[in-house]
C-alpha cells in the first residue's frame, strides 16, 4: 500500500512546502506592516514630546529671568518674599532662606529684656548695661518733662552710643526693642525711635552695624534665636509696630514663611539644571539662580497650546518622564498620553493578530486537507484491498459447497439404488445448501443494514422461542454434537425476530467453527435489570479471541487469528451481530475469552417487560 502511496505523499508534501513558504512570506509581510504602524506614531509622539520639551526649556528660562529682580530684591531685604527662590554666591546659600530655629528651650532674649526693663523700673544699677540704661533713662524724663528740645539729642545720643559699641544680636535685639516700647508716644513717637522698627538709622552713624531696623533684624538673625526667643521677639515687634501705625503684613508673612533648608546642588554645575522636579536652577557667572517650580502645572498652558493648534485631541496631555535627582534641561523629555493614539496601537495590533489568526487557519486547513487526502486515499486502497479479498473470499466460500452439491447429485443419481453407503447424501446436500443460504443471507442483510435500507419489524419476542430454531439449525449446521443450555428467566424485547435469529445464528455457527472441542457447548443466560434493561451471555468453549483483537473482530471483513487449520468464513458474522445490536439501541461486547471459550454480552437498554 506504501508504494500506491507514495506518489500522492509526495505531490501532496510539495504543495505543503510551497503553501508553507507561502503563507511564512505573508506573515513576515503583515508583522512589517504592524511594526511600519507602530513606528509612525511613535515618530509622531517622540515629535509633539520633543517639541513640548523645547517649550518647557523656553518657559523656565523666561520664568527665572523675570524672577531675578525679585530674587534680588529679596537678598537685599529680609522683608521681601523669598520663597521659591534660590541664590548661591561662590559655594553660600542665600536662599531659601534657614528658617530653622536654634535648638534648644532657652529663652536669653526674653530674659535680656526683662531684666533691662526692671533695672529700668527700680533704678538699681545694671553693670554694662548701665551706659545705655542712663541715657535712655534721661530720654524718658525728657519725654515725661515734655523737654521736646531735650528729647532729640538725648536720643541721639543714647542711639550712637549704642551705634559705637557694638552688641550680639541676642543682646542688642532685646535692648532695641526696650528702647521702641519705653520711648514711643503714638504720632509724637521721635524719628529716630520710629526709624528702628522698619527704616534703620541713618547711615551717619557709623558702627552701627544693624541699621535696617527691628523687623529686618529679627528675620535675618532668626537662626541665633531658640523658637521661644524668636516668639517673644515677634510678637513683641508686631505690637509696638502696629501701635505706631508701622505695616506688619510683610513680616507675618515673612515669619511663617516655610524655608526649603539647604538645596543640595552639583559642585560642576555648568547648565541649567532641574532639582528632582521642583527646582530650576542656572548658573550666572559667580552666581547660581533658581526657582521652585510646578512642572505639571507649567506644562497645562503648553498642553492647551498644542491642542488649539490640532496637535492634540481634548483627550492628550504631556507629562513628565521619570528623572533622577540632577536632571540637565538639556536632557528633559516628556511623554506623550494620548488615548485615542493607545487605541490606534490596540486596533493595530488586534489587526495583526487577526492576520495571524487567518495565517494559522489556512496552515492548519493545509495540513487537515493533506491528512484527510492521505486518510482517505489510504482508506480507498484498503477499500479494494477488502473488496478483493471479500470476492475472493466469498467466491470460494460458494464454490465449496456449490461443488459438493453438484458432485454428491451426480454421485447419488448413479448410485443411490446400488450402495447403501450413500444413504445419507441427501442430508449432506442438504447440509451443504443450508451454508451457501446461510452465508447468502449474511451478506444480503449487512447489506441492506449497512445501506440503512432495513426496516424493523418489532414484536415481543421471548428469548426462550429462539433456542429450541437454533438449536435445530445448528444440528443440521455441523457435524459436531451441539450441547446447548439456556437459562432466559422468561426475558422478553420489544425487537425484530428475524434479527435476533440471525444474531443467535451467527453466534452459534461461530462457536461450531471456531472449536475444537467435542461436543460443542453453548450456554445462553439473561440479566435482568429492573428499569434499566437485559444482558444475554453467550458462551461456548471455542478456541478464543486473542485480547488484543477483541475490538478488531466486530470490524467488517475481519478474520480473527486462529491456531491450527484455517476456518472458513466472510468475517462478516461479528460485524453483522453489532450491526443488529445498533439498530435495537443496544451493543454487543467481548465480555470475556481464552482457551477455554469466549462469552459475548449482548446489552439491550430497552427494559424488558
Amino acid at each position: 500500500m506504501l508504494r500506491r502511496l507514495l506518489p500522492t505523499l509526495v505531490a501532496l508534501g510539495c504543495g505543503l512546502l510551497a503553501l508553507g513558504w507561502g503563507l511564512v512570506s505573508l506573515q513576515r509581510i503583515f508583522s512589517r506592516e504592524r511594526d511600519e504602524a507602530h513606528a509612525q506614531l511613535r515618530s509622531r509622539r517622540d515629535a509633539l514630546a520633543h517639541a513640548g520639551a523645547e517649550a518647557l526649556r523656553q518657559e523656565l528660562a523666561r520664568k527665572l529671568d523675570a524672577d531675578i529682580p525679585a530674587i534680588h530684591a529679596a537678598m537685599g531685604d529680609p522683608l521681601e518674599p523669598g520663597e521659591g527662590f534660590y541664590f548661591n554666591f561662590r559655594g553660600a546659600q542665600f536662599l531659601p532662606r534657614l528658617t530653622i530655629p536654634r535648638p534648644g528651650g532657652a529663652t536669653s532674649a526674653r530674659d535680656t529684656h526683662a531684666r533691662l526693663g526692671a533695672r529700668l523700673k527700680d533704678g538699681a544699677a545694671a553693670g554694662d548695661w548701665e551706659p545705655r540704661l542712663s541715657r535712655l533713662r534721661a530720654v524718658e524724663a525728657a519725654l515725661a518733662a515734655g523737654d521736646a528740645a531735650g528729647v532729640a539729642p538725648g536720643v541721639e545720643e543714647l542711639l550712637r552710643y549704642h551705634a559705637a559699641h557694638a552688641l550680639p544680636p541676642e543682646e542688642e535685639l532685646p535692648f532695641l526693642l526696650l528702647v521702641v516700647e519705653r520711648l514711643q508716644r503714638g504720632d509724637g513717637t521721635p524719628p529716630l525711635v520710629r526709624a528702628l522698627l522698619r527704616e534703620g538709622l541713618p547711615e551717619d552713624f557709623g558702627g552701627f552695624a544693624r541699621a535696617s531696623g527691628l523687623q529686618r533684624d529679627l528675620l535675618r538673625e532668626r537662626s541665633r534665636f531658640t523658637q521661644a526667643d524668636f516668639h517673644f521677639l515677634h510678637a513683641r515687634v508686631v505690637q509696638v509696630s502696629a501701635a505706631l501705625g508701622e505695616p506688619t503684613a510683610d513680616l507675618l508673612a515673612r515669619a511663617s514663611e516655610a524655608g526649603a533648608g539647604m538645596l543640595v546642588i552639583p559642585e560642576d554645575l555648568v547648565e541649567p539644571t532641574l532639582l528632582g522636579q521642583f527646582w530650576y536652577v542656572a548658573p550666572r557667572g559667580e552666581a547660581v539662580y533658581g526657582i521652585a517650580v510646578d512642572l505639571e502645572a507649567m506644562l497645562q498652558p503648553i498642553t492647551r497650546d498644542m491642542q488649539a493648534r490640532g496637535l492634540f485631541d481634548a483627550t492628550g496631555r504631556l507629562r513628565l518622564n521619570a528623572a533622577g535627582a540632577f536632571q540637565p534641561l538639556r536632557t528633559l523629555t516628556l511623554a506623550v498620553d494620548m488615548p485615542a493614539w493607545a487605541r490606534q496601537e490596540a486596533d493595530i495590533d488586534a489587526r495583526h493578530g487577526l492576520k495571524t489568526l487567518l495565517v494559522a487557519v489556512c496552515g492548519a486547513l493545509a495540513v487537515a486537507i493533506v491528512a484527510l487526502a492521505v486518510v482517505s486515499q489510504q482508506r480507498k486502497y484498503r477499500f479494494l484491498e477488502l473488496k478483493s479479498d471479500f470476492v475472493a473470499t466469498v467466491s470460494h466460500e460458494l464454490r465449496t459447497p456449490l461443488a459438493s452439491i453438484r458432485l454428491l447429485g451426480e454421485t447419488l443419481e448413479r448410485k443411490l439404488a446400488q450402495a447403501p453407503e450413500v444413504r445419507d447424501y441427501p442430508a449432506r446436500i442438504v447440509q451443504a445448501a443450508d451454508g451457501l443460504h446461510f452465508l447468502v443471507e449474511n451478506i444480503l442483510s449487512f447489506n441492506r443494514i449497512d445501506k440503512g435500507r432495513w426496516t424493523l419489524r418489532t414484536s415481543r419476542v421471548r428469548l426462550e422461542e429462539l433456542v429450541p430454531l437454533l438449536r435445530d439449525e445448528l444440528e443440521t449446521a455441523t457435524s459436531v454434537p451441539v450441547h446447548l443450555t439456556a437459562d432466559l428467566e422468561g426475558a422478553e424485547l420489544e425487537a425484530d425476530p428475524g434479527l435476533l435469529r440471525l444474531l443467535f445464528s451467527n453466534l452459534g455457527r461461530n462457536a461450531c467453527a471456531y472449536n475444537r472441542s467435542n461436543p460443542v457447548e453453548i450456554d445462553i443466560s439473561a440479566q435482568v435489570i429492573p428499569g434499566y434493561g437485559c444482558t444475554v451471555l453467550f458462551r461456548d468453549n471455542g478456541i478464543g479471541i486473542p485480547e488484543s483483537e477483541w475490538e478488531h473482530a466486530f470490524q467488517d471483513f475481519y478474520r480473527v487469528t486462529s491456531a491450527g487449520p484455517e476456518v472458513h468464513g466472510s468475517g462478516l458474522g461479528l460485524a453483522l451481530c453489532r450491526r443488529i445490536m445498533k439498530l435495537h439501541r443496544g451493543d454487543i461486547q467481548v465480555a470475556a475469552s481464552g482457551p477455554d471459550g469466549t462469552t459475548f454480552a449482548l446489552i439491550f437498554n430497552e427494559p424488558p417487560r
